[in-house]
């Protein structure tokens, strides 16, 4: 046996030898020899919830774009990091700077200076449904932190105003008390779920969504990579009953459909008969864009894995330099629908389910007055009564006593809509009159004009700052200019927004009014108005509506709908061609020329008329 090198050292020598021997060997096996320099590390590989937007943004720096302001506010710190500051903020009172006014959006909370100096908050009510004790709880808090009143917001969810900051922490912890919360609901987020609205209790439903947007609600809050996406993302599930729930008008939309037996995909392979969801994608009405048909279905189970493979598709692929083309809108434009559904499909690690349209069973038709009056449930002797709310506005103390009619003669459940109202369910028949002469009691109804049915108004300049028109004001005078002028037998939509970002969605109205300054005199002066569009549609009737006129003030605004109005009635086939599809009929010019050609008397005139 040959002698041991090392047997004249001691123990602790050796040891230091093998450590250094083995330094050597790693050095040599990373291509690191002794006395050359060692390579340059780059960053380290994003890791956690957050890893995939940053990698996102790494990607765009690389190629030479540069970050908008909220995605480097949102790379600084982010949001839900942020909640201390938040509540430090409240205690010392103070206003947020616009990075800290962007973050306290991921927790519901807009700063809405000038026009309110002060916060509003947005909820998180997955299908639009509450307890009556959290309605109840909603108006107390209202009360103690806000400005004693709510609104109903388009995304069937309420908003809380007038929040002094002091008051913006504890109203979410007051919340988070009564069951419900805030985490999400602005900014880049997924927002409030919508779903229908009778889900459980429609006699023509095939499917109740509120399990689908429970899931996916509880999906989302439970997932931190789920926020911070690169622009506000929406989702919608429609069971397939009588009340729209515009799933069209949201990035992604979950349709309940069956399937006929005997259905086989265009690969030729057999599909299971029974109820499936069908997946439309790229409704962004504010951009004139409704979702469309991608011919994709998956089973109700199967909706969180598909939307939310979708979701990191987008959050991947998306713009994060312009916020103005950051929406999956402009994915889908850039790509198609075939490229960015097999980028899901490699997310998922299958194929999609494929379908052609006339595997399917036609879905019942919709009722445009189903979210208001009395109307029969599923369940034997039991209804749901839908109440009229002006604009969506209700003050604490209505929200009260309304909370107290669903505990004593409903099942419980307040059900908001995206129409701007709510329902109350489960109401027996015996009990049908009290329900009606109690709302009645309060200054509300169960009914309304077929102007006031359709009537659906932003905050406006009122309480945001973005608003060119005080849209809910105007809204009212609208309809309440239209009722004394005119009997109309067929519902109509008027659909009255503030600003681009559509929030009363305009474009889907029969007539859309969005807030415009207007020029006034030779000095550059401007007053508010409106641009008016016709012809927009939903549900059964999606489309985008058409430019009719620029710039009229909102004085003149109530005439220019009457005149819509008057000359649809003198032109139209009958009662069974709506306001929309008559609009359709003629090219626009000639359009505005039968319109223009109605003679409507002035407001001032009238009023004159009657001193």
């Amino acid at each position: 046996m040959p002698p041991d090198p090392t047997s004249d050292f001691s123990p602790e020598q050796k040891r230091y030898l093998e450590g250094f021997a083995s330094g050597i060997s790693a050095m040599r096996n990373a291509g690191v020899m002794p006395g050359q320099p060692a390579a340059a590390k780059g960053p380290p590989e994003p890791t956690g919830p957050d890893a995939i937007h940053l990698r996102a943004q790494d990607r765009i720096v690389k190629d030479g774009g540069k970050l908008n302001d909220q995605e480097k506010w949102k790379r600084a710190e982010h949001p839900f990091d942020a909640y201390a500051r938040l509540k430090d903020a409240a205690d010392a009172g103070q206003v947020p700077k616009p990075d800290d006014n962007f973050r306290w959006r991921y927790h519901g909370l807009f700063w809405v200076a000038p026009n309110q100096v002060s916060y509003m908050c947005r909820l998180r009510i997955p299908n639009g449904v509450l307890k009556h004790w959290q309605f109840a709880g909603v108006a107390d808090l209202a009360d103690s932190h806000g400005g004693g009143y709510t609104h109903v917001t388009t995304r069937a969810n309420l908003q809380i105003r007038e929040i002094a900051p002091e008051h913006a922490a504890p109203l979410l912890e007051g919340l988070i008390d009564i069951g419900l919360t805030a985490r999400g609901a602005g900014a880049d987020n997924i927002r409030n779920v919508t779903g229908s609205p009778t889900a459980g209790i429609d006699t023509q439903e095939i499917l109740d969504t509120r399990p689908l947007a429970r899931s996916w609600q509880f999906h989302i809050l439970n997932d931190r990579s789920l926020f911070g996406l690169p622009r506000k993302f929406n989702v919608a599930f429609d069971g397939g009953g009588v009340l729209p729930v515009l799933e069209e008008t949201n990035d992604i939309g979950f349709q309940a459909v069956q399937v006929r037996p005997g259905a086989t995909g265009p690969d030729g392979a057999a599909i299971e008969p029974g109820v499936w969801m069908r997946l439309v994608l790229g409704g962004i009405s504010g951009h004139k864009d409704l979702a469309r048909d991608t011919g994709v279905i998956c089973r109700p189970g199967e909706c969180n894995a598909l939307a939310d493979a979708i979701l990191r598709v987008f959050i991947e692929n998306a713009d994060r330099t312009n916020r103005n083309t950051s929406r999956m809108k402009y994915v889908l434009d850039a790509w198609g629908f075939d490229k960015y559904l097999a980028a899901v499909e490699e997310k998922l690690g299958r194929k999609l389910v494929r379908v052609e349209p006339q595997h399917l069973v036609l879905r019942g038709g919709f009722d445009r007055f189903a979210h208001l009056g009395v109307h029969k449930q599923v369940q034997p002797g039991l209804n749901w009564v839908g109440v009229a709310l002006p604009v969506g506005k209700m003050t604490t103390d209505e929200m009260r006593a309304l909370a107290e009619i669903a505990r004593d003669c409903g099942d419980g459940d307040i059900r908001l809509t995206v129409w701007q109202n709510f329902l109350f369910s489960g109401v027996p028949d015996a009990r049908v009159a009290e329900v009606e002469a109690r709302v009645t009691a309060l200054g509300l109804s169960t009914s309304a004009t077929n102007v006031r049915a359709g009537l659906v108004a932003c905050t406006g300049a009122s309480g945001c700052k973005f608003a060119a028109a005080h849209t809910k004001e105007w809204a009212m005078e609208i309809a309440g200019h239209v009722d004394t002028r005119l009997d109309l037998d067929v519902p109509v939509n008027v659909h009255v927004t503030g600003c681009h970002n559509s929030c009363a969605q305009h474009y889907i109205g029969d007539v859309g009014l969005i807030g415009a300054k207007v020029p006034v005199g030779q000095d550059g002066d401007t007053v508010e108005g409106f641009d008016i569009v016709v012809g927009g549609g939903f549900a059964d009737d999606p489309a985008i509506g058409r430019e009719l006129w620029t710039g009229v003030t909102a004085e003149e605004s109530p005439e220019r709908v009457e005149a819509i109005l008057r000359a649809y009635l003198a032109h139209r086939t009958g009662p069974g061609e709506g306001v929309a599809a008559w609009t359709r009929r003629y090219e626009i010019e000639v359009l505005r020329g039968l319109i223009e050609a109605v003679q409507v008397e002035p407001a001032h005139l009238r009023l004159e008329a009657a001193e």
